[in-house]
């Protein structure tokens, strides 16, 4: 199939404003590591709100999202373990220098290179085209179990509660609670959590999220609109009154580090995955129960291969909410800023992959 030599993109072109849907040349120079994706799906992520506002400085123009899926069409001459004609999930990373000591250390920490070109949607350009350029060694090669429309939400949303629930180090039978259990990463989380046997004490402040993460599995669901001391008092109550092994805080809500330290038993950790501005915990809550904050971003290549493996194996799958063609892109934006909105957003760029 040739490659065109133009495409459209939804990109960003000045801060708070909307995207543009423009006419943008496909990327054409593949470096040794590169690979040229054929979009299939791309979702939106809360990142995509922050990008946006620019709070990540992203340079002008910029082609959204950095949760994509697609099929190869042509590699760098240095790539192995992917060909033309693969299904894949898209990498996160961009051309990582291979230099610093988070590239010659654990294969783990490659996500925190800080000399890298930046990532897709974020710092260049990402999924929402109908091409993408990505780095081979963070793309990850789709089994049949695994569909082009979940590959897409999984790129980011499963990466991150993947390695998430990775560090907390539990094992079957203990408990981990999750803060922001029915958002887009939540669900997933709890789905996660359930294929790894743990117990979950799930925590949320909308009736519909309430609803999606009970039907994810929630062991003990708890609404975050009842007072501070109900909620650390049912969290106790439901682990012998010592609190969740360990807590994964998901949500931007101002209160969300400080609850999911007091829901946590002493001596044990928290995983803090969302960025608010400010994260306030009361010492109370901190030194007083020596409680360890952990933080934890995306996942690296190897994670996000067993990451796709355990998927494929114990059939996980996150709720999508589809918007078919570039054109809808408002569409989906304008969902994702609703309050009652459940699951992923994700555009649809090509229905003809899907039925591969």
């Amino acid at each position: 199939m040739a490659i065109p030599k133009t495409m459209k993109a939804a990109q960003i072109v000045a801060y708070s404003e909307a995207y543009q849907i423009r006419e943008v040349p496909v990327p054409a120079e593949l470096q040794p590591q590169d690979v040229l994706i054929k979009v299939a799906v791309a979702s939106h992520c809360h990142t995509d709100f922050e990008v946006v506002k620019g709070h990540w400085q992203t340079p002008f123009p910029c082609t959204g999202s950095h949760e994509g899926s697609g099929t190869i069409v042509a590699v760098g001459r240095d790539v192995s373990g992917l060909t033309i004609g693969d299904r894949v999930m898209g990498g996160m990373l961009s051309r990582p220098c291979g230099n610093c000591f988070d590239c010659t250390g654990p294969e783990t920490n490659r996500q925190y290179c800080t000399s890298m070109e930046g990532y897709p949607g974020v710092s260049c350009d990402g999924f929402f085209a109908e091409y993408v350029r990505c780095d081979a060694r963070h793309t990850v090669k789709l089994p049949p179990q695994v569909s082009l429309i979940e590959a897409s939400p999984f790129a980011c949303a499963g990466r991150t509660v993947w390695r998430a629930l990775q560090l907390t180090g539990l094992t079957e039978g203990q408990t981990v609670a999750i803060i922001g259990c029915g958002g887009g990463l939540g669900h997933l989380a709890v789905r996660i959590a359930k294929a790894l046997k743990l117990k979950i004490i799930g925590v949320d402040n909308r009736d519909e999220a309430l609803s999606l993460a009970k039907s994810c599995g929630v062991d003990v669901l708890l609404d975050a609109r009842d007072d501070k001391t109900a909620l650390v008092s049912a969290a106790r109550a439901a682990t012998g009154g010592f609190g969740a092994d360990c807590t994964i805080s998901l949500s931007f809500a101002r209160e969300s580090p400080a609850l999911a330290c007091a829901i946590t038993k002493m001596h044990a950790t928290v995983i803090q995955v969302a960025e608010p501005e400010v994260i306030e915990i009361p010492p109370d809550e901190l030194v007083f129960r020596d409680i360890r904050i952990r933080s934890t971003l995306i996942a690296s290549g190897d994670e996000s291969r067993e990451m796709i493996d355990f998927f494929a194996k114990h059939n996980i799958h996150v709720d999508t909410q589809l918007f078919y063609g570039i054109e809808k892109i408002s569409e989906l934006v304008n969902w994702a800023h609703q309050n009652r909105s459940v699951g992923k957003g994700c555009l649809v760029l090509d229905q003809g992959q899907l039925q591969l």
